[in-house]
């Protein structure tokens, strides 16, 4: 069958990029692109500079609110979409039906484990950065498979962190050096305006997609996180 063909996939960056490329366009791509638009379209209120001039009491009555909803906005809506946004362009990369509904699945079925799940990451990312940058970077890079492991085994927030830990264990610099191109063709993308950083974005979502079900196809075992170091990326 045609969508069992993502099982022969091997952990790479060139080929993550290259799977990702080519399955995007097939006929998930408007569902695609429309989860980008919305899912951008929906991240904008966190990003907005709020800002008002009308005296101390007046940012307090006004200011202080909105930050608040800004805040709860940002920590108990938008994981969701991020996370169903995810968990669509997996499925797209499977060869399966990119619903569009995937992008709200979660306030359904699995809203509280994204929030705890998003909460433990963000929380263990703070961590490592405080202790010199380096060790929050690994973090984030062996924990990068979160979201995909909340939305696609159903795990438990601290059992999808255990297993990412686990299943990037070997793949972390893989994962590093994806991060980096993503962020030039993110920069190539603006050069090019709306239609560029549009096909930017599905681009590195459809290849990080592509590195999770590679790696989740050649791992089946399920360890414990191991202490923390940077041998371990």
């Amino acid at each position: 069958m045609e969508n069992e063909k993502y099982y022969n996939l091997v952990p790479s960056v060139g080929g993550s990029f290259s799977y990702g490329w080519r399955k995007m366009f097939e006929k998930a791509f408007l569902p695609l692109l429309l989860a980008v638009i919305i899912a951008g379209l929906l991240n904008g209120p966190v990003g907005a500079n709020w800002k008002a001039d009308g005296g101390d009491w007046f940012n307090m009555v006004w200011v202080l609110p909105i930050a608040l909803f800004s805040v709860a906005y940002g920590f108990l809506f938008l994981p969701v979409i991020n996370y169903g946004e995810k968990y669509l362009f997996l499925q797209a990369m499977r060869g399966e039906d990119a619903d569009i509904k995937y992008l709200f699945e979660g306030f359904k079925t699995k809203y509280l484990k994204i929030v705890l799940a998003n909460l433990i990451v963000i929380a263990l990312a703070i961590i490592g950065f405080i202790m010199l940058i380096v060790p929050g970077i690994i973090v984030l890079c062996r924990l990068a498979f979160v979201s995909y492991l909340v939305m696609d085994k159903d795990l438990e927030p601290m059992q999808a962190v255990e297993k990412s830990w686990q299943m990037t264990r070997g793949h972390g610099w893989k994962i590093f050096w994806m991060a980096i191109i993503s962020f030039f063709l993110y920069i190539g993308g603006i050069i090019v305006f709306i239609v560029g950083i549009l096909i930017s974005i599905m681009w590195v979502h459809s290849a990080f997609a592509t590195l999770y079900q590679s790696v989740l196809n050649e791992n089946d075992d399920e360890n414990p996180i191991p202490i923390l170091g940077v041998n371990e990326i």
